[in-house]
C-alpha cells in the first residue's frame, strides 16, 4: 500500500504546476518533497510519483519533457525529467 494516495500525488502536481509561469515544469522530486519533508520518505516516494505522472500522461493530461524534447512516458530513456502540462490548442 502506498504511503500517499494516487490522487493526493495528483493534486500536488497539479497545484506546483499552476503555481509556475505558463509553460513552466517541475520535478518529479518537487512533487515528493511537497508530500513529504524526510529525505528517506520523499525518496522511497518518486517511484509513485513517476508512476501517477506516467498514467496522466496516457491520457495527455501531462507530458514528461526533457529539455525542449517531449519524452514517451513509457520509456523516458535515462536522465533527468520534467513534468509539463500539456501545449493550449
Amino acid at each position: 500500500m502506498r504511503a500517499v494516495d494516487d490522487a493526493r500525488i495528483e493534486h500536488v502536481i497539479f497545484d506546483l504546476l499552476a503555481a509556475r509561469a505558463d509553460g513552466a515544469s517541475i520535478c518529479p522530486s518537487d512533487v515528493a518533497r511537497a508530500l513529504h519533508d524526510d529525505e528517506r520518505a520523499w525518496r522511497a516516494l518518486l517511484p509513485c510519483v513517476r508512476d501517477v505522472a506516467m498514467q496522466l500522461a496516457r491520457h495527455r493530461r501531462l507530458r514528461f519533457t526533457r529539455g525542449a524534447a517531449t519524452l514517451d512516458p513509457e520509456a523516458p530513456g535515462r536522465g533527468p525529467i520534467r513534468l509539463r502540462l500539456p501545449a493550449r490548442a
